[in-house]
């Protein structure tokens, strides 16, 4: 374990640090997030890739298929807690977040032509809905970008935890400022 931060303000500006170099690379403990959100009283809770972050507006981006449920909860409760986990940090981020999805417009549109080139598109290509039964093994026939959608999650508080054998430390960022909290 590497020497810590003792200052919030250094603890927020790291993590932010963080979350940019997430976005960037893909080995990065928190390029794969757990995205928490709520339907019909149940927590749902699923995996997102992180593929963008704005530190000054404190957005971070997504990307996923319109006709998934997700969008469906999003836009009707657009409350979420992002969670991501760090071995090598030995930190925990829990990330209060109010969604946006869009599928149209200038940011979709540009980041499509970006993904487009990437066997990562694939992934907005089916013809059938995230979830959807097949008769058969394999894929279906591709489909157009139309499904091809863009969550914004706007940060409003970040829960930091670090796990560590001197002690546990734990910290909250919001609009109110930063303090320390008990583990």
């Amino acid at each position: 374990m590497g020497a810590r931060i003792d200052s919030l303000a250094l603890i927020e500006s790291s993590l932010w640090q963080q979350l940019q170099q997430a976005a960037q690379q893909r080995e990065h403990d928190w390029r794969t997030m757990v995205l928490a959100t709520v339907h019909d009283d149940e927590a749902q809770a699923r995996s997102v890739v992180l593929r963008e972050v704005d530190t000054a507006a404190r957005e971070l981006v997504f990307f996923t298929d319109a006709r998934s449920a997700k969008v469906a909860q999003m836009r009707q409760r657009p409350a979420g807690t992002l969670l991501c986990w760090s071995p090598s940090l030995s930190w925990q981020l829990r990330l209060r977040v109010q969604l946006e999805v869009q599928t149209a417009g200038l940011r979709v549109s540009s980041r499509w032509a970006r993904l487009k080139l990437t066997p990562a598109a694939q992934d907005y290509l089916s013809p059938l809905p995230p979830g959807s039964p097949l008769t058969e093994a394999g894929a279906p026939e591709r489909a157009s970008r139309e499904h091809f959608a863009v969550v914004t999650a706007k940060v409003r508080s970040v829960d930091w935890l670090e796990l560590h054998a001197d002690g546990h430390r734990r910290a909250h960022f919001g609009a109110d400022g930063a303090q320390w909290l008990q583990p």
